[in-house]
């Protein structure tokens, strides 16, 4: 079907046309007659163009005054340029294309994601809430220009709000380099990149509370520089991140230089239309907290940290809204200077998830884990969970959780997750 504004385009010309040629011409030259044809054909064209004009300006502060819920207004008579400011006989500004395009110019995509949790059993040696509002995180998410995007994460939990992440990312730098700058979480391993509403279970391993930090985890204000590395079919990413040098309890910066680093080298293998494996391997160095008295150093003591990872994916192509299954593992090794000497702790997890319904999921984890502070004790458990999505904006989890720790009684736990979202949420990474 063609367009109202071609089949006034197309009448308009057809008119003009038909003009031209009923009209007689007089005794002439034949330059004269053509020279005058060319001054009718041009004022007829400033004619259609005008009127071309006024109809699409119309057009226009109609669909203003649609979208920004005002009572439509005729358009005034056009006013000479120079006649008034750039603004228009109003003073505003025009309206160019779809107004609600426009308003997002200076409005970033604005998100809220609530994560409320509850738990009930026994649990002495970390107990928590029975009911809490664990976090709400809050994102504001926009294109910077053509060359550069920022995105903030703001935590806010019964205790405050905290700055998550709050970074810009430069994808067109030379070198094919991914930058980002800001506060940002490590890239290491897997879970400690993920935000709490990502994760598919309603805590974190306890390698990852007992090694990295918990939630709070490797993160700090830093400099983050990925690179694709060609290797054939295979995808390669290699990122180096140096970081002001302040982690939770992990690392501790006393001094200027007291920066820490962290590396991480992945690689993504289709194995087949419906399957892929990612593995990882992570390092992390940096000054940790030991010997430090009263803000003063007694010594100069740091950590290291080693970590692989791997995932397998399944998600067959006719029923992958119907039927998915993930299978993750994460191993960490830690190296603490002491000043009894070196102290050594690791730990894992092993995961698997199915999908068997469009909105069901059924899940498993096992964890074990040495302290970081004190690698004698070994804490081991197990979770089993069901997940339920209402749709792509709410999330509802159940997990059942046992817990033995090495210096207190075994906990027996169920813990209740609800998940929500309000706003335009940008994609995590894959």
């Amino acid at each position: 079907m063609r367009s109202p504004w071609f089949i006034y385009t197309l009448s308009v010309t057809i008119a003009v046309c038909g003009g031209l040629v009923a009209r007689p011409v007089s005794a002439q030259t034949p330059a004269e007659a053509l020279q005058q044809q060319i001054a009718q054909l041009r004022q007829d064209f400033d004619l259609l163009k005008q009127q071309y004009g006024d109809r699409l300006t119309a057009l226009e502060a109609r669909l203003a005054a649609m979208q920004g819920g005002q009572p439509e207004q005729q358009p005034t008579a056009q006013v000479p340029a120079g006649a008034e400011g750039a603004g228009g006989p109003s003073g505003a500004l025009p309206v160019y294309g779809n107004a609600s395009l426009t308003s997002k110019i200076f409005n970033p995509d604005v998100a809220v994601i609530g994560d409320f949790l509850g738990a009930t059993g026994e649990n002495r040696a970390r107990p928590e809430p029975a009911l809490t509002m664990h976090e709400s995180e809050v994102t504001f998410q926009a294109i910077v220009d053509p060359y550069a995007r920022a995105d903030f994460f703001i935590a806010v939990g019964e205790e405050g709000a905290e700055l998550e992440e709050g970074l810009i990312t430069f994808s067109s730098l030379p070198g094919g380099l991914l930058t980002k700058v800001g506060k940002l979480r490590a890239a290491f391993g897997k879970v400690n990149t993920m935000h709490n509403h990502i994760l598919p279970w309603a805590d974190r391993p306890l390698v990852i509370n007992n090694l990295l930090g918990g939630e709070e985890g490797l993160g700090d204000a830093g400099v983050s520089i990925a690179r694709l590395i060609p290797a054939g079919g295979l995808f390669l990413e290699g990122t180096a991140q140096i970081f002001r040098g302040n982690s939770g309890d992990i690392f501790q910066s006393n001094r200027r230089g007291d920066l820490s680093y962290t590396g991480h080298l992945r690689a993504y293998q289709d194995i087949t239309d419906n399957a892929n494996i990612d593995f990882g391997a992570s390092y992390a160095w940096g000054h940790n907290a030991t010997g430090v008295v009263d803000g003063l150093d007694a010594g100069r003591f740091t950590t290291d940290l080693f970590g692989i990872d791997a995932t397998y994916r399944w998600r067959p192509l006719q029923r992958s809204i119907y039927r998915s299954f993930t299978g993750r593992t994460e191993w960490i090794w830690s190296r603490r200077d002491q000043p009894s000497g070196r102290q050594r702790a690791d730990g894992m997890y092993a995961s698997a998830d199915y999908q068997f319904a469009r909105r069901w999921f059924v899940g498993g984890r096992y964890d074990r884990s040495e302290r970081v502070d004190q690698p004698s004790l070994v804490d081991n458990g197990g979770s089993l969970l069901v997940t339920f999505w209402p749709s792509e904006f709410s999330q509802l989890r159940g997990q059942y959780r046992r817990t033995n720790y090495g210096d207190g009684p075994a906990a027996n736990e169920v813990l209740f997750q609800v998940l929500f979202s309000i706003g335009a949420h940008g994609a995590h990474p894959f």
